[in-house]
């Protein structure tokens, strides 16, 4: 989802879950592999959150990194409470592209990826259309001639992307883009014929009769 503010790129590099004690801090998911570079005090960040809440439009200072059993917790400018930590819980963290670091090599703006034609063995299967996020991991969005397609951004099934060609190169599972066909199931082996004695007339009307 970048593009926030016009004519800006943006990067995604945490997203608040939830308050952490009684004095503002709050608990994070960071979304970069340097944590120590990118959330430094005085370092601020840009808030997606919905339209309703009271952090829409502004931006958050951090004050403060701490390290709680292994879990990255925040200290933010004007959070000084549990109350206005748990206003923030699920806001997602933006900074600008221009202030941002190198991307990895298998890290890529959400723009970026928007209109490349997505491959399959060298075959065209739709179009990125947009990237969705999530805590878990990153969904593509390919639009197909049939529907929408949600393509995890994980390297067993996103193999490759070159921004040059305009490319997305995958392999999928089976059933991703299309419907697995059901093998015929086996015909039931005939039963052996039984031996039948003749039915004499007056039975056979006997029964029909009945």
């Amino acid at each position: 989802m970048a593009g926030k503010k016009k004519g800006i790129t943006e990067l995604r590099v945490g997203r608040l879950t939830k308050a952490h004690g009684l004095k503002g801090a709050v608990k994070l998911e960071l979304f970069t592999d340097e944590p120590a570079r990118r959330f430094v005090p005085g370092a601020s960040f840009s808030l997606q959150v919905p339209a309703e809440s009271e952090w829409h439009g502004k931006s958050l200072e951090l004050q403060e990194l701490r390290w709680y059993n292994g879990h990255p917790v925040g200290f933010f400018v004007g959070v000084s409470d549990r109350t206005a930590a748990e206003s923030l819980a699920k806001a997602i963290l933006w900074v600008d592209s221009n202030d941002a670091e190198e991307l990895e090599d298998d890290a890529w703006y959400d723009h970026q990826l928007v209109g490349l034609d997505v491959q399959r063995e060298g075959v065209s299967v739709g179009q990125v259309v947009r990237v969705e996020h999530f805590p878990a991991q990153d969904l593509l969005v390919v639009k197909t001639a049939d529907a929408e397609v949600l393509v995890p951004l994980v390297k067993a099934i996103v193999a490759e992307v070159d921004l040059e060609a305009g490319i997305v190169s995958v392999t999928p599972p089976g059933g991703l883009f299309e419907e697995i066909e059901e093998s015929p199931a086996e015909a039931p082996a005939e039963p052996a014929a039984a031996k039948v004695e003749p039915i004499a007339a007056e039975n056979k009307t006997k029964t029909e009769a009945e």
